[in-house]
């Protein structure tokens, strides 16, 4: 049966350095790298991800279908980067009017959403693998006054909420420092 390892943390908290530092003398790596580049920052940020990790890491680049890409790879290891960039490009693949979107259409984005993150645990759960997912915690700031923004708040939420039920191992991450919270 795989492994769940689930760490979460703020913009910048040190969580990716983290998963990393847990894998760096592993070179059976699967990593998933759920960002695309949308400006020439974002592209920045990518290329220093990259030059970061290990250099012998199979990289995966998408943000669905996860599960398939994690039952095709031999490898023992696999990192997720990042759930939170994988739920907003979800979300804006979906091209709604952000402004005037109904509970409904919520719903079923989040279910969407839900079944694709469900997919990784099963997938992982029917393996011997372990997987670290890394995803951002966005609950500590204001309500923003940008629908946009609180639904992705929502569902991100509800989605960590998901991943930390089916987690072996929980962190947060604070200044760099990892605390465990299962």
């Amino acid at each position: 049966m795989g492994k769940i390892t689930l760490i979460t943390g703020g913009s910048r908290s040190g969580k990716s350095t983290f998963a990393e530092k847990i894998l760096e003398n592993e070179d059976d790596v699967l990593y998933i790298a759920t960002a695309v580049v949308t400006d020439s920052e974002m592209k920045k940020r990518i290329e220093k991800h990259k030059l970061r990790r290990n250099q012998k890491w199979e990289t995966y680049e998408g943000f669905t279908k996860l599960d398939k890409a994690i039952e095709k790879s031999s490898s023992k290891y696999i990192m997720l980067e990042c759930i939170g960039t994988m739920v907003t490009n979800i979300i804006f693949e979906k091209n709604y009017d952000f402004d005037n979107i109904t509970s409904e259409d919520i719903e079923k984005l989040e279910e969407d959403i839900i079944k694709e993150v469900d997919n990784i645990i099963s997938s992982i759960k029917d393996s011997d693998k372990h997987i670290l997912i890394v995803t951002n915690e966005v609950g500590y700031s204001v309500v923003s006054e940008y629908k946009l923004s609180r639904v992705f708040v929502d569902i991100l939420g509800r989605v960590n909420q998901f991943i930390a039920r089916f987690s072996d191992e929980v962190y947060m991450v604070a200044c760099g420092l990892p605390i465990k919270l299962k």
